[in-house]
């Protein structure tokens, strides 16, 4: 069964553009990923500054080593210096 993840993330409203720009350059790799079977980003209409990813994996194991992947690379430490909180990441199985 696979797996639904929703990524929230929390921008600091100067730097939305910059978020943006940099999950948009990063999304094309993630979707080469082994295991990626959807990922997209969206913004949300009444708060801006909140963005989400909401992606489906053939496994959660998947998402992780691609997560911590994304770690060791540094992305993660790019990303969070625009953020207001730490990222929060959610874990679904469909059930109906």
């Amino acid at each position: 069964m696979t797996c639904k993840i929703i990524l929230e993330i929390k921008v600091q409203p100067e730097h939305v553009g910059d978020v943006l720009e940099t999950i948009g350059e990063q999304l094309p790799e993630t979707r080469d990923r082994e295991g990626c079977l959807e990922v997209y980003a969206y913004q949300d209409q009444d708060d801006p500054s909140t963005i989400v990813a909401i992606q489906e994996w053939d496994t959660r194991a998947q998402y992780e080593e691609y997560f911590a992947w994304r770690g060791t690379r540094g992305d993660l430490a790019t990303l969070q210096q625009w953020l207001t909180q730490p990222i929060a990441v959610r874990f679904f199985d469909k059930k109906a």
